[in-house]
């Protein structure tokens, strides 16, 4: 819209200038058209969907169709819609105070026929940014008719003492405020089955009716909803005829790969903590932790003990990240350092992330949910370890490489690793565990002495996921890893000694708590 155009004031300016209107749908299609022609993105920021979902959304929009983004939860449905409004022309003409954005060549309210009828080409007009040509309501069951499309105010027929049988006595709803533009229902199966029905006019016929009013508002929307398929049968019911009328239903997805649910999450999460702050911590994450973060999504979706109806939401894997960040920032805090290194030990932190945001099945509450979020980070653990070391679970090559850590434990050893421990203390601890250190230099690269001890406790942490070596998590934080046989016999010396009737069996469960 060029500036010059933006200027004018009256209907008879804008006759003068050649300005014709257009519906919201042709608006759209025509912009659409033009970004694609030159190459423009438009989904900003919506990553994982360039080949699936995007595509659908566009052809909707060059059918000029209504349409609903069917997924599970945290797959980006409200975003998307959010963006939409970017395909709408940046201004448009609109009869001054007008509360519905009558279009000054075909005004659809009382109020602006009447200042039409009363001005003509003198009407005056102003111009309705794209962001006010946008409106959004997420369902719930206590939304009304009203409230939507709109109803009789009695107080206003009083203060202008106007009769019930009169126009200007209706107070219109979100809908029709939203004329010219885009109207989003959020969690559409949501809203009561009497309700859906109040929008069957506006889907098919462009019009609504209030009580009564034996009146015609010809609207001009692109109606757009989200729903979850859970929905449809748990908190609520798409009805038919509704569901008739929307004309395409775009199915939205997680990420198919764990690149890209990296990429996602290292857009949404909150990493730079530098900032301002005088007392700010550099926290360095390497590689392999953002692709264990996104694997512990990948395994939830996949486990018996969750609820796949549910989702698994890629907030989880955001929060995850931050909250992996923020114990990592918390140590360097705590030593007065301004830089660290997130240590495996760091992903106990993440469990308030992972029993947050998914549903147990009955199996999963029977494990409980720290345990089923503890289980998700070991399984992701073991799977990306095999995509930097040879895999322990292969009895000859795989175990070969380890052979010098895992002798160390056999003779007894263990080492403790607390997460509060300073970084000087926690390599010497991890440096004490024979050939440690060798395996890490033979197949990973680590860039500082940081990242090469976190990657030693890497490696322990997998031989503990492939069951070759033992892991008490100990009352003060963290774990002690010892040899996997030690490790059994801890577990059995945590029951009472009245269990076990031989003294010197006593003495020997004890020896290992």
């Amino acid at each position: 819209m060029s500036q010059q155009l933006t200027d004018l004031r009256t209907l008879g300016a804008l006759k003068d200038a050649g300005y014709r209107p257009r519906p919201v749908k042709d608006e759209m299609r025509q912009n659409l058209i033009a970004a694609l022609r030159n190459g423009e993105r438009i989904f900003d920021g919506i990553i994982g969907y360039d080949d699936s979902v995007i595509p659908q959304i566009q052809n909707a929009i060059l059918g000029r169709h209504d349409m609903i983004l069917l997924g599970l939860r945290g797959q980006a449905k409200s975003r998307i819609i959010r963006l939409l409004p970017k395909l709408l022309d940046e201004f448009v003409p609109v009869i001054e105070g007008s509360e519905l954005n009558d279009d000054p060549f075909a005004p659809i309210s009382k109020h602006g026929r009447d200042l039409v009828d009363e001005h003509g080409d003198d009407t005056p007009i102003a111009w309705r940014h794209r962001s006010a040509r946008y409106g959004e309501k997420l369902a719930t069951p206590d939304t009304s008719i009203a409230d939507l499309i709109g109803d009789i105010d009695p107080i206003k027929a009083a203060s202008k003492r106007l009769s019930y049988a009169d126009e200007e006595v209706i107070h219109f709803g979100i809908i029709p405020r939203t004329h010219r533009g885009i109207f989003a229902i959020n969690e559409l199966p949501d809203l009561q089955p009497r309700i859906q029905v109040g929008l069957l006019n506006i889907m098919e016929e462009q019009d609504i009716q209030i009580r009564g009013f034996n009146i015609r508002f010809p609207l001009d929307l692109m109606m757009v909803f989200s729903a979850n398929p859970e929905d449809y049968t748990h908190r609520g019911n798409l009805i038919t005829p509704l569901k008739d009328r929307i004309d395409s239903q775009i199915l939205t997805h997680y990420p198919r790969t764990v690149d890209v649910g990296i990429a996602i999450t290292k857009q949404e999460a909150w990493q730079d903590r530098n900032g301002t702050e005088e007392e700010s911590v550099t926290v360095r994450i390497p590689h392999f932790f953002r692709e264990v973060i996104e694997q512990i999504a990948f395994e939830a979706r996949e486990s018996e003990y969750i609820d796949q109806k549910s989702g698994v939401s890629a907030r989880m894997t955001r929060t995850a990240l931050e909250d992996l960040i923020s114990a990592a920032e918390r140590r360097a805090l705590l030593h007065g350092e301004d830089e660290t290194t997130v240590r495996v030990a760091d992903l106990i932190h993440v469990e308030p992330a992972i029993t947050g945001k998914v549903e147990l099945v009955y199996e999963g509450e029977q494990e409980g949910p720290r345990n089923v979020a503890r289980m998700l980070i070991g399984r992701a653990v073991r799977a990306v370890f095999t995509d930097y070391f040879p895999d322990p679970a292969e009895k000859d090559d795989g175990r070969q490489a380890f052979k010098d850590v895992l002798n160390w434990f056999s003779k007894g050893n263990h080492v403790n690793l607390v997460p509060d421990l300073s970084f000087t203390e926690y390599a010497k601890r991890l440096d004490q565990v024979d050939g440690l250190r060798a395996v890490v230099k033979e197949h990973a690269a680590p860039g500082t002495p940081e990242e090469t001890a976190t990657t030693m406790e890497f490696v322990l942490e997998a031989l503990h996921q492939n069951s070759l070596i033992g892991k008490d998590f100990l009352e003060v934080g963290g774990a002690a890893y010892s040899d996997i046989m030690g490790s059994v016999l801890s577990s059995l010396g945590s029951m009472d000694d009245d269990d076990f009737d031989d003294e010197d069996d006593d003495d020997l469960f004890r020896n290992y708590r």
